[in-house]
């Protein structure tokens, strides 16, 4: 079906966080029907690393390294009065490169993934522009909870953010988002179609995530997983280990919160060991973790799209509970495959109603995993991307 060039904002592998996970399998499904070039960034040597063991049939493959500080991007997004977000992710090589491989190579299909590569966007013919979250929104929600000059500088970036995804949608043939939440908010906020703006939701890999015998340690397991230097992950999870766990431990004093995933900062670190608070920081693989949970929680405060972390918990049939942010995007019946609570207080009670009644815990996981068996597999969720790619 032609040369295709997918742009990555990161390196797309290995598969083990939010937008990796759905980068990787939509690489892989289009490598499977296309000659596909790969350009990409690298956050570190072991980017570089992951870049080189990408288990699929690519053609060329261009990795810079992302080298542009927080600070150096913002400077540079006052003085061209646009966003940092983009800003952090310009660079002359991935310019030249991409430049190259459109003169020299018969590319036929063009897929942007996530809004900062929309600036490699050839604008001399049609691409398709996977936004999967509505990133402005969130850096809206950032300023709405802050005060003083960082609710002025987060308002600024959602401002100019906006102003970029709103041209770049016009420009392309068709934008995506993972839920139908936040194709919606898109097209009520640009003003665009539904033909324009569509759905491209995420998946599970219902092998990798199958259900294992639930191994309760001798003390409830209350589990926590993400990508913890991410703030409204570190938001989560300090206020459910402030303000829900001596909730949850008036009722089971032995209870323990499991902090899971790679660099938490000081903030959590120095929760560790205190008031049953476990933060393990990166580990190989967090199913074990999922298999020891009596419970997994989701207290997001902000959240955007498919929470990964839900669909992973649930198909492997682990009973959640989940903020009704988190919870939005998710198609689930709340109170049968999750449940949904909204505050740490709520959260608490949900929690520890659980931990008093297993055997409910055990058939909200059992009916988690049937629900994510029967919408959630890669292949059906990625189907629509043929009949796009054909538009472009």
């Amino acid at each position: 079906m032609g040369d295709l060039l997918f742009l990555a904002h990161r390196v797309p592998y290995p598969p083990d966080r939010g937008d990796k996970i759905r980068s990787y399998n939509i690489l892989r499904h289009l490598a499977a029907r296309h000659r596909v070039h790969l350009a990409t960034f690298a956050d570190d040597e072991a980017d570089f690393d992951a870049a080189r063991g990408i288990p699929l049939d690519l053609a060329k493959v261009h990795v810079e390294l992302r080298t542009r500080s927080r600070a150096a991007a913002a400077a540079i997004g006052f003085a061209k009065h646009s966003s940092a977000s983009v800003a952090a992710f310009g660079h002359s090589g991935m310019t030249a490169f991409v430049d190259r491989l459109l003169t020299d190579d018969p590319i036929d299909h063009v897929y942007v993934f996530s809004g900062q590569m929309a600036q490699y966007a050839p604008t001399d013919r049609p691409f398709v522009m996977d936004f999967v979250d509505m990133d402005s929104r969130k850096f809206a929600d950032y300023a709405q909870a802050a005060s003083g000059p960082m609710r002025w500088l987060w308002g600024h970036e959602a401002r100019r953010l906006f102003h970029f995804e709103r041209e770049t949608a016009r420009r392309a043939v068709v934008s995506l988002f993972v839920s139908e939440a936040e194709a919606a908010l898109f097209r009520d906020r640009t003003g665009l179609s539904a033909e324009c703006v569509q759905v491209l939701e995420n998946g599970i890999d219902l092998d990798a995530y199958a259900p294992a015998p639930h191994t309760p340690d001798a003390a409830p397991m209350i589990v926590f997983t993400g990508q913890m230097d991410y703030p409204p992950n570190i938001a989560a999870a300090l206020g459910f280990a402030r303000e829900a766990m001596p909730l949850v431990r008036a009722r089971h004093p032995q209870a323990r919160f499991a902090i899971v995933g790679r660099k938490p900062p000081q903030a959590l670190t120095e929760l560790d060991g205190r008031d049953g608070v476990l933060v393990t920081g990166e580990v190989p693989d967090i199913r074990p973790w999922l298999v020891r949970a009596d419970v997994v929680v989701a207290p997001l405060g902000i959240a955007r799209g498919i929470q990964n972390k839900i669909l992973e918990a649930m198909a492997m049939a682990r009973p959640v509970v989940a903020s009704p942010q988190a919870y939005e995007g998710i198609d689930a019946e709340p109170g049968r495959d999750l449940l949904v609570a909204d505050g740490c207080a709520a959260q608490a009670a949900a929690v520890a109603d659980l931990l008093d009644d297993p055997a409910r815990g055990e058939a909200i996981g059992a009916a988690a995993r049937a629900r994510v068996e029967a919408r959630y597999a890669w292949d059906a969720r990625l189907a629509p991307l043929d009949a796009m790619l054909v538009r472009v």
